[in-house]
């Protein structure tokens, strides 16, 4: 991959020069530790503090009790025969064992593959395969999933294998499962027997280890939730994802004395690097509602843990606020948080400072192979500037807008985003060729996004490069008519795509999810459109919904609606290569 580029500015947070292209100030030193020295650190200063609170699980540790549980299951692990650089996958929701298996992993150099809950066979045979997992930790169950179930039918010789001495051919490198909860599964260790294998650590032995450990080592890999071909394990360092952690909870102002409730997914990046890891980067309290997102037990959990910073990508913050029983929570010790994940409507985004007392909630951009943030709001960025925009440019990352030539964008100019620095990821676990597609010879990351960054360095994401519909000669951006609709009384949620047409080549499709009591018709929403938006950008094709189709995480899946509208159009689609 070739790119051409011009003169890089001056570190600040504004362009210089008519060019989109921002660098972030330098001032404070990026932080040059490894996860357990990390977690160590904050020990030695909060000790006595509460670290964690899995609210469904009745669990509360203070620092030093979360230590000394992530040191026995280190030592468990080792018990076992893992060593830096084997790979464990997890695959489960947020419970406490997962923020265990995070640390515990980190502290002896085991690379942690997070694994999406909602992977079914496939593509967990295809993570577990690629990555050469030694060991896996899973829930026995989450929502319709029976992961023990699961497992078995991947690997029949599981039931009669001893614990520790898995053999399948499908799975040649998979030797110990271990399974939660109080029941022992055949051929499974369960977690509380891979921890007990810890009493009696020698801390020294496990320092040691610890200490032999490099800043630039990897020990996470994260798979992308493409919307075609298989996934890609984004393969993030301690440096990578400390950092990161360190920089978004530095925008939120976050201290020891804040309280943050994490009810996004742990699995994904937003939950364990911007999340738990976060608030270790602070000392700040990891509050967890449940395993998975309720918007009754987040906004009870946030009352009753007295929580001052909340996460949650738009879909979430729509579902708490249209609760029925949201006026009963006291919200009132609320003040900060972060909305990301997804673009975030103008609409929500007011409510959300508003009604759940979010005054300084802040919007954040990202991707996995970032670690994930290059953009984020901070606590006093402009009410205008808040719902308009993802906020400025990070400390110590690098980015440009750039044209289809590779030439730096100007100004204000709609180009695709590249992002450089510490938080881009040392690439695609075993597969070099998708990682030179995205990676180029100086080191951008190539995210796919399209965006525009203002004269006083404010990005505004505009869509998707893929997602851009062609209709009859004009460039259409999906984003700008959901921003529009979203200022209809009658809708929640909207996602607008294209459909192809034999006239016109594409033609625009929006579905809809309306409000709770409200009805709106194709026929309203048109009339909202008329003489608002240009006739090209009215769609053609409206769908009401009572949900749209998600990633775990909360982005829409555009390739799921654009499919089943063809479908049911009854369109016959030429197949592309």
């Amino acid at each position: 991959m070739t790119t051409t580029t011009q003169a890089g500015p001056c570190p600040g947070i504004a362009p210089v020069g008519g060019l989109a292209h921002v660098a972030g100030t330098t001032d404070t030193p990026l932080i040059e530790l490894t996860m357990p020295a990390l977690l160590a650190r904050t020990v030695a200063r909060f000790g006595d503090r509460d670290a964690a609170v899995f609210s469904a699980e009745g669990i509360r540790w203070t620092w030093t009790e979360f230590a000394a549980r992530v040191d026995r299951l280190a030592a468990g692990l080792m018990a076992l025969g893992l060593a830096k650089g084997d790979r464990l996958g997890i695959w489960a929701p947020n419970r406490s064992e997962w923020l265990l298996a995070q640390f515990a992993t980190a502290r002896i150099g085991v690379i942690l593959v997070n694994i999406n809950p909602a992977y079914r066979l496939h593509e967990l045979e295809y993570a577990l395969r690629k990555t050469g997992c030694k060991t896996l930790i899973l829930a026995e169950r989450f929502k319709s999933s029976d992961y023990v179930a699961m497992i078995n039918k991947l690997l029949p010789e599981l039931a009669k294998a001893r614990p520790g001495a898995l053999h399948a051919p499908l799975l040649p490198d998979l030797h110990h499962v271990i399974t939660l909860g109080s029941v022992a599964h055949p051929g499974c260790h369960r977690f509380a027997d891979v921890e007990a294998l810890g009493e009696g650590f020698d801390r020294a032995a496990l320092d040691a280890i610890s200490d032999g450990l490099d800043r630039h080592d990897p020990i996470n890999i994260q798979f992308t939730s493409g919307t075609t071909g298989s996934p890609k394990g984004a393969t993030l360092s301690h440096r990578n994802i400390v950092n990161n952690a360190n920089s978004t909870t530095d925008a939120l102002e976050l201290t020891e004395a804040d309280r943050l409730c994490i009810p996004v997914p742990f699995y994904h990046c937003f939950g364990m690097v911007m999340g738990t890891l976060g608030c270790v980067t602070k000392g700040a309290t990891i509050v967890v509602p449940g395993e998975g997102f309720d918007p009754a037990q987040a906004l009870a959990t946030v009352a009753a843990e007295r929580c001052t910073g909340l996460y949650g990508v738009p879909t979430m913050f729509v579902a708490m606020l249209e609760h029925p029983d949201f006026a009963q929570h006291d919200l009132s010790s609320l003040r900060t948080g972060t909305m990301a994940g997804a673009p975030c409507p103008t609409e929500i985004m007011k409510q959300v400072q508003n009604r759940m007392h979010m005054s300084e909630v802040t919007i954040a951009y990202g991707m996995t192979e970032t670690s994930p943030v290059s953009f984020q709001s901070v606590t006093d960025t402009p009410v205008e500037k808040r719902v308009s925009s993802v906020g400025r440019i990070r400390p110590h990352l690098e980015v440009r807008i750039a044209r289809d030539d590779g030439t730096t964008a100007a100004v204000g100019e709609q180009g695709q985003l590249l992002t450089k620095g510490y938080s881009v990821m040392k690439g695609y676990w075993d597969d070099a060729a998708r990682t030179e597609e995205v990676i180029d010879a100086e080191g951008w990351m190539h995210t796919g996004d399209l965006g525009t960054i203002d004269a006083e360095g404010y990005c505004n994401i505009t869509g998707r490069v893929k997602d851009m519909i062609l209709r009859g000669g004009e460039n259409i951006y999906p984003r700008e008519i959901e921003e529009f609709l979203y200022t209809h009384p009658d809708v929640s949620q909207v996602q607008v795509f294209g459909v192809p047409d034999h006239k016109y080549g594409e033609i625009v499709a929006a579905w809809i999810v309306a409000r709770p009591g409200a009805s709106p018709t194709e026929d309203s929403i048109r009339d909202f459109c008329r003489d608002q938006i240009a006739h090209f950008k009215v769609p053609a094709l409206i769908r009401f919904r009572p949900e749209l189709p998600m990633t775990v995480t909360g982005k829409p899946q555009k390739f799921i609606m654009r499919d089943t509208m063809i479908e049911e159009l009854g369109l016959v689609v030429e197949k592309t290569a």
